[in-house]
């Protein structure tokens, strides 16, 4: 029995958790199989934007208990492999190619809020709470705390991070941390509205582009980054889109990517 779903419409990847009866909550299997499904959206040339969503009432309540028993039996190398599993699943959305929008229907909570984190775009109904709840059960929240770092800065990450406190959604997006609070019962359309305008009028190209950009410039020295960012304007002008996208705009015609 698979735990996720995934379905193409529209050049639109809907990537679902399928897990309602546990609140969506995340194991190694789990884990695994999103991986698999982004990878699998990635590669896949009918799809353009990636939608992760969940079904029931929570979005993910973080890891579930049988998992964190489990945990509590295995060696130090089954538990590192097993870390490097959630951190490929976490840098995979961050740096893969293709725009991700998260549809938080619902609480968004540990590993739950973790996925939000890393996500490009994210829409959250006014309830659901968000919040990095592992200290509070004697565990840190390790591969999360560099992404929401660099999302949302240092001093609101560690006030997350240190009091394992949960926030609402209004919160949240005050702190950067989603983008959208959107009603229940326009949710849907919100977020299929972007993905399609990002599918319609985007580059796919720029977007793989520019995410890459952003994840490898805050590494560098300023120095550094500004050579780094002149090579990758070069690349981008002499590429076919920059000169399809130019004509267009210079002819002062629409253009559908």
């Amino acid at each position: 029995m698979s735990w996720t779903e995934y379905a193409v419409m529209n050049r639109i990847a809907l990537v679902t958790l399928n897990r309602p009866e546990k609140r969506n909550a995340l194991n190694h299997i789990v884990v695994k199989e999103l991986t698999e499904l982004l990878t699998k959206a990635v590669e896949d040339q009918n799809v353009k934007v990636i939608i992760l969503q969940a079904n029931g009432p929570v979005f993910c309540a973080g890891a579930d208990l049988e998992y964190l028993q489990q945990l509590q039996t295995n060696t130090y190398e089954e538990n590192l492999e097993d870390s490097r599993q959630l951190a490929q699943l976490f840098e995979l959305i961050y740096t893969m190619p293709k725009v991700v929008i998260a549809r938080i229907q619902g609480h968004a909570i540990a590993g739950g809020c973790g996925l939000a984190t890393v996500c490009d775009f994210s829409f959250s109904v006014p309830e659901a709470k968000f919040g990095y709840t592992e200290v509070k059960i004697g565990f840190i929240p390790a591969i999360v705390s560099y992404f929401l770092a660099n999302k949302i800065g240092d001093g609101k990450a560690r006030e997350l991070l240190l009091s394992g406190n949960l926030i609402p959604a209004s919160q949240a997006r005050e702190y950067g941390l989603i983008n959208f609070v959107t009603e229940p019962d326009v949710l849907d359309s919100e977020i299929m509205g972007l993905a399609e305008q990002l599918c319609q009028q985007n580059s796919a190209q720029s977007m793989a582009w520019t995410k890459k950009l952003l994840a490898d410039i805050r590494q560098k020295t300023l120095a550094d980054a500004m050579v780094y960012a002149a090579e990758a304007n070069a690349h981008a002008r002499a590429s076919e889109d920059c000169q399809k996208g130019i004509a267009a705009f210079l002819d002062k015609k629409d253009l559908t990517w």
